[in-house]
């Protein structure tokens, strides 16, 4: 992309805006501002300009003014509670010292534009500057009431330690991995690991390059507010109507629940069935020690589970694991003695079990030693002594509502 062309004909240089959607309200909530060029007959996208590092800061700084500038003079016409999403990395956020850019907002500030409604969406991955006087800008502009948004379905240590530094208003979730069949695990168990931290710091989740409704589905699941994407709505010159995809959004949040309804329950009648199965075998054999329960738990369970064995309330195992390999079950004495209280919700659910007396079905999650997605039943024995059966994934595969 010819940089002095643009620079030379910046007339033709204007801002696109791509809606953001609520699941609270099913409307616009915000747009997100994207800088495009006419060319001939051609509308091109200034992306490539903006990431090609050949192109001098002040260029880019240049032509991204202009861009704030048009969308806010387009943006001051709309609603109060609409808001203004802003791409920026960290070099051009700090040209000048970050203080031209805060000027400019500032003078539409005093047109009547509250600062509030902007939402920088940042990214310093590749800034090679002082990251403590970068963010001392952040909180500088934020002061102003401006909000920080920031990309990520990074699995590096280092970018969850910047998202909790940064603490931003908004975590976004780029869901183009969902696209490809070959998207393993390690994007569900980073997305949950985000969304566990969004929790923490208190960051609404925005799911961005939506463009089918199953990757709708999947952000509306895992606790996405806010959603952006062609399968919404592209990015266009004009704003559009807010209540345009109410009545189409409402209508998919309700395929949504229902689905959602069908499978909780099912896990709900999975959970009742195994209570009362291990009880029946639990009560018969209440006088019988850990290896002849086992040898019962063995033959009614064969078909369902895959590793079993007993604990303390304290999480430390009294018994050994009972392991189904290819060629039939095994005993793991070496698992005798080892403590389990670490694992998340482990103390949470045993004071649950004790104090309501019923078995759990736990979540799906990945086991560590076969690192299949598997559940685990926990059954109260007694007041001492808990219960711990892991359903293989086979079980679950045949079980759809339980997957």
């Amino acid at each position: 992309m010819d940089a002095l062309e643009i620079l030379s004909d910046l007339e033709h240089v204007f801002p696109y805006f791509q809606p953001i959607f609520s699941a609270d309200e099913q409307q616009v909530i915000a747009y997100k501002v994207l800088g495009r060029y006419e060319t001939g007959d051609n509308i091109i996208s200034l992306g490539p300009f903006f990431q090609d590092d050949q192109i001098p800061d002040e260029y880019k700084f240049e032509v991204d003014l202009l861009l704030v500038r048009k969308a806010l003079e387009k943006a001051i016409k709309l609603e109060d509670d609409i808001s203004i999403f802003l791409n920026r990395n960290a070099e051009l956020l700090m040209y000048g010292h970050g203080e031209p850019f805060l000027q400019e907002l500032l003078d539409f500030e005093k047109k009547g534009f509250n600062l509030s409604r902007i939402v920088l969406e940042i990214s310093d991955r590749k800034y090679l500057g002082d990251l403590d006087q970068f963010d001392h800008l952040l909180q500088y502009y934020r002061t102003y009431g401006i909000k920080i948004a920031v990309s990520s379905t990074d699995s590096e240590s280092y970018h969850f330690e910047r998202i909790g530094q940064l603490e931003p208003d908004i975590l976004k979730i780029n869901l183009e991995p969902l696209k490809s069949t070959a998207t393993g695990m390690n994007f569900h168990d980073v997305l949950f690991t985000l969304s566990l931290l969004a929790r923490k710091i208190g960051a609404t989740l925005l799911f961005e390059n939506i463009e089918m409704s199953y990757q709708l589905q999947f952000a509306w699941k895992n606790g996405g507010r806010y959603y952006q994407g062609f399968y919404l709505y592209p990015p266009a010159a004009e704003f559009i109507q807010r209540d345009l995809l109410k009545p189409r959004l409402k209508e998919k949040f309700h395929d949504f629940i229902s689905y959602e309804k069908r499978k909780l329950e099912g896990v709900y009648l999975a959970s009742e069935y195994f209570h009362s199965m291990v009880q029946e075998i639990v009560m018969k054999n209440k006088k019988a020690g850990f290896k002849e329960l086992f040898q019962t738990l063995v033959k009614e369970l064969d078909h369902i589970a895959f590793r079993m064995y007993i604990c303390d309330e304290d999480g430390f195992q009294k018994s050994a694991n009972i392991f189904k390999e290819k060629n039939g079950w095994d005993v793991q004495a070496e698992y005798k003695n080892k403590n389990w209280s670490w694992r998340p919700y482990f103390l949470e659910n045993i004071i649950k079990m004790r104090n309501e007396r019923k078995g759990i079905l736990s979540d799906l999650y990945r086991d560590i030693e076969t690192g299949e997605n598997i559940r685990t039943f926990s059954y109260p024995m007694n007041g001492d002594d808990y219960l711990f059966i892991d359903i293989s994934y086979q079980y679950l595969f045949e079980h759809e509502q339980l997957l």
